[in-house]
Order: structure tokens, then sequence, then C-alpha cells
């Protein structure tokens, strides 16, 4: 049978949404031309603060003081997960050389860049992963210089937790400033900061429009639009614990999807019951979040078997994807699409999100059909190398001669021409693209 919605979104995450990339071209355009001073002043405007914007070591600290023991611990444990999981992804790639034809040698060696900017959004909520998530992989990948930037709340500046955790998974400089003037801070290299070669993490429709005006001069994680989420049930999952999921991650913001996705018709008529009053038991300003974006985005979606939900889930390609069903090795094989895997009930969207090791900053808006998250990749240049002998290079500038005659490029040609004549000055070369 065809796709069933028992549920369908009235909107999109680019419904209603305003033309921001004309106010972000001109903050970014001020602040290249007027340096610090500029930044200041859209520090004082936007973040209302006009504290310290490079934190001391005596600042760091006394931060680092006002989180509870408790937190500290919990803030260590993460780290010391997703620097594990960094650290085995780093080593899936490795330098190595190969002889591609008798004495030409090429081959491959990873660089990590010089400077990575990582943005931790500090408005709404704290997002303490998000610092462990782009700074712990920064220094796994063995950058030189990691600068974390978070907004400052009014009158008191950076959340103590995340200068903590900054510092702790190896933050060289944290900066007290927040949206488009604090990209552009590590951007620049404004306050005495590195220019930044990448700039990482999640933020507000400005920071990510920042971010995709600045590609290209440097580089970026990926192109980011509001979270979304998708759960895979059948018959056997718990639909409370669906409920609970969808409101979960319903709550980052009024304009987040949740998807399910089903071939139970009683489950997903159970969950949609249950998800409104889950919704109403959260706090104020979470239950409004998730509310909008259950009413306005969210979809419940009924399938004839699980190789129509699985094709379904690959089509919305989420940047979350959670698995409740029967057989879970088979949908690991099956699914293409997404950002990060959840398999079974026993793990959930919030662990990848904070603790578990993987990590939280993902592809949304589809863009799961072509790239993966950041990890610790993101941060290193995969390069190319070559030497030859001059036996090796001879059946080589023969190939590169004629190609490059063929596409009408004689200066290249001419570069293989006079190795040839150096090299092997008694052999008439037929260099020629004819016969």
């Amino acid at each position: 049978m065809a796709r069933e919605y028992l549920k369908k979104a009235d909107l999109t995450p680019a419904s209603g949404a305003s033309d921001v990339s004309a106010i972000v071209q001109g903050i970014l355009d001020d602040i290249e031309a007027g340096g610090d001073a500029k930044a200041l002043e859209y520090a004082a405007k936007f973040d209302r603060y006009e504290g310290n914007v490079v934190l001391t070591e005596a600042e760091i600290a006394a931060a680092a003081a006002q989180v509870p023991e408790k937190v500290k611990k919990d803030i260590q444990f993460s780290h010391a997960n997703v620097k594990r999981f960094a650290e085995a992804q780093k080593a899936t790639i490795e330098d190595f050389e190969t002889e591609v034809i008798p004495g030409l040698i090429a081959g491959q060696k990873t660089i990590p860049v010089e400077a990575a900017g990582c943005y931790v959004p500090g408005g709404r909520y704290s997002h303490i992963a998000s610092a462990i998530m782009t700074v712990t992989t920064a220094k796994v990948a063995g950058c030189a210089n990691i600068v974390a930037c978070s907004p400052p709340r009014p009158g008191v500046g950076v959340a103590p937790a995340i200068i903590y955790a900054a510092h702790l998974c190896g933050a060289d400089k944290i900066v007290a400033m927040g949206g488009v003037q604090g990209v552009a801070a590590m951007t620049f290299g404004l306050f005495g900061l590195p220019k930044a070669n990448i700039l990482v993490g999640p933020g507000n429709q400005f920071v990510a429009e920042a971010k995709r005006i600045l590609f290209g001069r440097v580089g970026i994680d990926m192109f980011a639009g509001p979270t979304d989420s998708l759960i895979l049930a059948d018959k056997t999952a718990d639909p409370e614990i669906v409920a609970a999921d969808l409101v979960g991650q319903a709550e980052h913001g009024y304009n987040s999807p949740v998807w399910l996705v089903t071939d139970d018709r009683a489950l997903a008529e159970t969950v949609m019951k249950r998800v409104p009053e889950l919704i109403a038991d959260l706090p104020e300003l979470n239950g409004d979040n998730a509310a909008k974006a259950w009413r306005d985005y969210a979809e419940v979606i009924l399938c004839a078997d699980r190789e129509e939900m699985a094709a379904t889930s690959d089509d919305y390609a989420p940047e979350h994807l959670t698995v409740q069903a029967e057989d879970l090795d088979w949908w690991l094989d099956r699914l293409t699409c997404y950002g990060s895997l959840f398999l079974g009930e026993e793990t959930t969207v919030a662990f990848g999100d904070k603790a578990s090791g993987t990590n939280h900053v993902l592809p949304t808006s589809r863009a799961a059909t072509y790239t993966g998250g950041l990890s610790v990749h993101k941060y290193m240049k995969i390069v190319t190398w070559q030497r030859a002998t001059r036996d090796g290079a001879r059946p080589i500038a023969e190939a590169t001669a004629r190609i490059s005659r063929l596409e009408g490029m004689e200066g290249h040609a001419r570069t293989a021409d006079i190795r040839l004549r150096k090299y092997f000055p008694e052999v008439n070369f037929d260099l020629s693209v004819e016969g």
C-alpha cells in the first residue's frame, strides 16, 4: 500500500523563514572592516554583555569552581566517551604509500588543520555537550589552536559548565561572544585569536547563515537547519517510550520536525494520543516548543511493511534515526540515509546528544543523503603525494603528453616532453595524438 499519513505536517522548517542573509552579510562586513571595536559594539547590542571577551585562566578557574562536582564527573564521563570514539575514528585513516606502476610511488597523508573555531550555543539552552563534541574532536584530530566561542548571558557571562567543559576538552581560548559577531571573531582572528581554518558547531539561523556565507573562505562542518528526528517502530515497540522519545526531540524548538514511521496502526494511534499528554507535563518553555513542533511539523506515517518503512526513512534522510523494531541487524544493513542511528529501545537520541561518544553535530534537512556528521575527520586534510624514478616517469609522461594535446593543453604536454628529452635523449618519442 502507499504511505498513509495519520498525521501530516502543515509546515516545513523552511516555511516562513525570514531572509537573514542580507543582515548577516552586513554584520560580517562591518566587523571585518571595524575589527575588535565593531565586534564589541555588536556584542553589546545583541549579547548585552560588556565583560572580558577572551577569558583569562583566573576566570576559567573561577567558573570551574562554580560547577558542582557531580556535574563535573558527568562532563568528564561524556568527554572520555567522545574522546575514545574520536580516537577510534582517527585510527581508521592511515598514511600510506603504494607503487602504482614500477617506479612511480604515490601516497596519502593526513594533516590536521591548524586552527578550529568551535561555536557552542548558550542562549535558551546551555549546550554543554556541544562544547564536548566540538572541542574534543578537534583536539583528537591534532589541531594546534582551538577556540571555543559561546554567547554570554547579560551581566553574567558564559555558563560556568560550558567554560569548564571547553577547558577540560582542550580549548586553547574561550571567547565570551555569541551570534554572528562570535563567528566573525574566530574567522577574522579578532582579539588576538588565530584565524580559524574551520568553523564547527550548531547555532541559530544567524550563526548558520554566517557559516554558509563564510564557507570557502574557511571550512565548515556542514550547512545546518532545525534539528529533526525519525523513529521506525513496529508492533514490538513500547508506545510509551516511542512517545517520550518524540517529545524529547520536539522540545529542541518550535520548528524541529519529529516523525514516526510504523507498520502498526494501533501503536501509531496510541503514540498520537500520548504525545500531547507528555508535552503538557513538560516545563512551560520546553512544552511550548514541543507543542508547536508537534502541531505544525510532526508526521505519523503508516506503511505496509518494514521495507516500505525503510524506504520512507531513507527518503526523509533524518538527522537522528531510531529503530525500535525486531531484527535490528536487518535495519542496520538496510538503512542508508541518516546522520546517526540508534538501534533498539536501550539507546536513544539523547544518549548520543549528551554522553555516549558519537557526535551530536549532525546533518539536517536531508543533508544525510550526502554527508555524515561532525567527526575527527572533518578537521583533517587528506592529501596526496607522489615521486618517481626516471624509468617510472617515462610511461606517465608519454600518456600525459598525448592526453594533454588531445585536450588542447599544449603547455601541459610540453612539461612532459621536456622530461622525456632530458631523461631519454636517445629515444624518438611519438607524442602526437594521430594514429
